[in-house]
């Protein structure tokens, strides 16, 4: 993106005093379920999930990574790493009128990276998903996630029908009741259940390919120095084992990160995916003398 626009829709927005805030929380854990009432309670007009760009339960703008074919084009469409995705969203943010927007993600790092992406203003409060529901809720999503392959967008049923008929499921209703005020029809929020087209039989299954394509792209983002020889991929019903063997530069500290550098790829993918990693374990296959040199994002 040019220069100019930058600074335009940095300017539209600090003229504005637009305020962003981020509700963060694990894949499936119900973020899209608690949207709009996150959005009621800070009066919030705009939201950002899943690709989608949303105001008072519509779709203004975006594509929905719930109707990609594969996981990694899902993440990609999530994080709007197509420049034409994130243009036209960019462009319907600058011509909307709001003073609040969500921005909704499996991760902090995720949240401020499509802030950036779409010419955010800084995220000025952060809230995590224990923040807006117990534990006996968010177990209860994500065991309906992994067993019946159900997401949720925060937009009425006749909203994803029009837009993506193919995965559509059903629709639910939630009734909430202010404090000393009346059911009323303002009160009633309408949410729809989908099964994207990435899932099979309610489930996230991952080729390995796909799964390696993943830890390449953590390892790089982590240190552009290191390579990664080979990916071991060891499945046993639905946990995933990784068995990550790198090329590393040779310096004094080398092996110095790679606890964190296994944090790093289990935090990512289980994030990314909804999968669960039994285990991730990073060793090193090559020493080189000279540091590989890869471009950074």
């Amino acid at each position: 993106m040019s220069l100019f626009k930058n600074l335009y829709y940095h300017l539209v927005y600090a003229l504005r005093g637009v305020r962003v805030f981020a509700l963060v929380g694990g894949s499936g854990t119900g973020k899209s379920f608690r949207a709009k009432l996150v959005a009621e309670k800070y009066g919030i007009e705009m939201i950002i999930d899943d690709g989608l760009l949303i105001r008072d339960q519509k779709i203004l703008a975006g594509r929905s990574a719930k109707k990609e074919k594969g996981i990694l084009a899902a993440i990609g469409t999530a994080l709007f790493a197509d420049d034409k995705h994130a243009e036209s969203v960019r462009q319907i943010l600058s011509k909307q009128p709001f003073k609040r927007i969500l921005v909704i993600g499996t991760s902090e790092k995720m949240v401020r990276k499509i802030a950036k992406r779409l010419q955010l203003p800084h995220l000025s409060k952060i809230l995590q998903i224990e923040d807006v529901a117990s534990r006996e809720e968010i177990t209860a999503a994500i065991r309906s996630r992994n067993s019946e392959g159900k997401h949720i967008i925060p937009v009425p049923a006749l909203e994803v029908k029009r837009n993506y008929p193919h995965i559509f499921l059903d629709s639910m209703k939630i009734f909430f009741k202010r404090r000393f005020q009346p059911l009323k029809s303002g009160n009633i929020i309408e949410k729809t259940v989908v099964r994207p087209e990435y899932t099979s039989r309610g489930s996230v299954s991952i080729s390995e390919a796909a799964l390696t394509q993943m830890v390449i792209h953590c390892v790089q983002e982590f240190d552009s120095s290191m390579a990664v020889e080979k990916v071991i991929v060891d499945r046993e019903r639905m946990d995933y084992g990784l068995e990550v063997v790198l090329n590393i530069p040779l310096r004094g500290q080398a092996a110095a990160p790679m606890y964190e550098l296994q944090e790093y790829i289990a935090k990512n993918i289980e994030s990314f995916t909804g999968i669960i990693l039994r285990e991730v374990n990073v060793t090193i296959g090559r020493v080189s003398k000279r540091s590989r040199q890869t471009g950074n994002e």
